[in-house]
C-alpha cells in the first residue's frame, strides 16, 4: 500500500503535502464561512467567490501543462508555492486587522485560482518523475489519502478554531504550513528523478496536446464523463455550506463536521486506491461503476430529514467520490505519452475544475430559487446519467484507441486486425 514512499524524493514530497493540505483546507473552511458572513449568509455570494476562484483554470490550465512539459516541474512547483503562500498571509493578515471586505476576499480568490491553475497539472505531471511509470497510481492513491486525511483534520480543527480565535488566525496558519511543501522540494535530489525527454519550446505545443486527446476515444470519454460529474456532482464544496447553514441552521462547527464526514468516506476511498494501485493498472469499468454509485448515494442523501442522517450519508458519498477521481487521474497518466503528460493533465484539470466557474454560480441559484437541497438532487441525477451514457458510448465504440491499453477495457491488435466488439464488451 504504501510502496511509494520507499522512493526519497517522493517521501519528502508527501511529507510536506500532509502539513500543507490540512492548512489548505483550513482555509478553505475559513474562507467559505468568511463570505458567508460578509454577504450576510448570501448562498450566491459564495458561488460567486468559487467561480472567481476557478476562473483563472478556465483560462491557464492548458498553457499551464504545455509550461509543465517544456520546464523544470520541481523549480516550477517552488515557485507556485510560494505565491500560494503570499496569497494566504495577505488574506489572513486582512482579516486578522479587521479590514477585510467581501470584495477583497473576491480579488484574493482571484489571484489563489491563478495560482492553483499553474499549480494542478505541475504538480500531478511531477508525480510521475518522483516515482516513474509503475509506481504512479500507487504514488496518485496514496496523494489522495494525504489530501482527504486532511480533509478530516482540517476542517475539523477550522470549523472549532473559527469559534474561538476568527477566520483570519486560519488564512495564516496556511500560509505557514507552504513552507513545508518547499522544503520538502528543495531537500530533493534532482537527479533521482524521472525525467522524460525535455521538449523544446516551439509553435503549436498546446494544439499538439489538445490533438493528441482527440486522437483517443477512451480519453476522450473519460473527460466528458469528468467534465459533467465534477460540474453538477461533485459540489459539496459550495453546497455543504449552505445545506449546513440554511436547512439545518448550524454555525461554522455544524459545517466543519459534515466537511469532515465526507473526508471520512474520502480517506477510506483513498487507501483501498492505494491497495488497488500495487494490484495493476486502474479499470474502466470501476471509472463507471464508480461515477454512477455518486449519482445515485448523492441523490438519495438530498432526502435525508436530519443533520444526523444527512452527514452519514456523506461518507459513502465521499468513498464513492474519491474512488471516481483516483482512477480518472490514474488512467489518464498510465496510458499517456511522458513527453505529453503536462499538457495531458492541463486539459485534465481543465475539464475537472473548469466547470466551476459554471457550477459555482448555479449551485447558488438553485439554492437560493429551489431550497439548499436541490444541488443534491441534481447533481445526483446528472452523474447517474452520464456514467450510463459513457458507458454506452464506449461498449459501442469498442473501447479504446489501439495503441493503448487500460485494464477493463482492451482493444488489442493482432496480425493488425483489431478483436471484435464482442470481446471488447466482454473485457469491459
Amino acid at each position: 500500500m504504501f510502496g511509494s514512499l520507499r522512493v526519497r524524493n517522493y517521501r519528502l514530497f508527501f511529507s510536506g503535502q500532509v502539513i500543507s493540505n490540512i492548512g489548505t483546507w483550513m482555509q478553505r473552511i475559513a474562507q467559505d464561512w468568511l463570505v458567508f458572513q460578509l454577504s450576510g449568509n448570501n448562498p450566491i455570494a459564495l458561488g460567486i467567490a468559487v467561480a472567481l476562484q476557478f476562473i483563472p483554470t478556465v483560462l491557464l490550465s492548458l498553457y499551464a501543462g504545455v509550461l509543465a512539459d517544456r520546464v523544470d516541474k520541481r523549480k516550477l512547483c517552488i515557485a507556485i508555492q510560494t505565491g500560494i503562500g503570499l496569497q494566504a498571509l495577505v488574506l489572513g493578515l486582512l482579516d486578522v486587522g479587521g479590514l477585510v471586505a467581501l470584495w477583497q476576499v473576491y480579488i484574493l480568490c482571484f489571484v489563489l485560482g491563478i495560482f492553483s491553475a499553474l499549480d494542478v497539472p505541475s504538480r500531478q505531471s511531477f508525480v510521475a518523475e518522483m516515482v516513474g511509470r509503475k509506481q504512479i497510481t500507487n504514488a496518485v492513491a496514496l496523494n489522495s489519502s494525504v489530501f482527504n486525511m486532511a480533509r478530516i483534520v482540517g476542517p475539523a480543527i477550522a470549523g472549532f478554531a473559527i469559534t474561538w480565535v476568527g477566520t483570519g488566525w486560519m488564512f495564516l496558519a496556511n500560509a505557514a504550513s507552504t513552507l513545508a511543501v518547499i522544503t520538502g522540494l528543495l531537500l530533493m535530489n534532482p537527479d533521482k528523478l524521472f525525467r522524460g525527454p525535455a521538449v523544446v519550446r516551439a509553435k503549436g505545443q498546446l494544439r499538439e496536446g489538445v490533438e493528441y486527446v482527440r486522437g483517443r476515444s477512451d480519453l476522450v470519454t473519460v473527460m466528458v464523463l469528468v467534465f459533467f460529474v465534477s460540474t453538477f456532482g461533485i459540489t459539496f464544496f459550495t453546497s455543504l455550506a449552505i445545506v449546513a447553514g440554511n436547512v439545518f441552521g448550524t454555525q461554522a462547527d455544524g459545517y466543519g463536521l459534515l466537511s469532515t464526514l465526507l473526508a471520512v468516506g474520502t480517506f477510506t476511498g483513498s487507501l483501498m486506491a492505494a491497495r488497488r494501485g500495487v494490484r495493476g493498472n486502474p479499470r474502466v469499468r470501476l471509472l463507471l461503476i464508480a461515477a454512477f454509485s455518486l449519482g445515485a448515494i448523492e441523490f438519495v442523501a438530498a432526502f435525508m430529514p436530519t443533520y444526523l442522517a444527512f452527514g452519514i450519508a456523506l461518507i459513502p458519498l465521499g468513498f464513492a467520490t474519491i474512488t471516481f477521481l483516483n482512477t480518472a487521474n490514474s488512467l489518464v497518466q498510465t496510458s499517456v505519452s511522458p513527453e505529453m503528460r503536462g499538457r495531458v493533465m492541463g486539459i485534465y484539470v481543465l475539464v475537472l475544475i473548469g466547470g466551476n466557474p459554471i457550477g459555482g454560480p448555479m449551485v447558488g441559484w438553485m439554492a437560493d430559487a429551489f431550497g439548499g437541497r436541490s444541488p443534491f438532487i441534481i447533481g445526483g441525477v446528472v452523474s447517474a446519467l452520464a456514467a450510463v451514457a459513457c458507458a454506452i458510448v464506449l461498449v459501442r465504440r469498442g473501447g479504446m484507441s489501439p495503441r493503448y491499453r487500460i485494464s477493463g477495457l482492451r482493444l488489442l491488435f493482432a496480425n493488425g486486425r483489431a478483436t471484435t466488439a464482442t470481446s471488447t464488451r466482454r473485457a469491459l
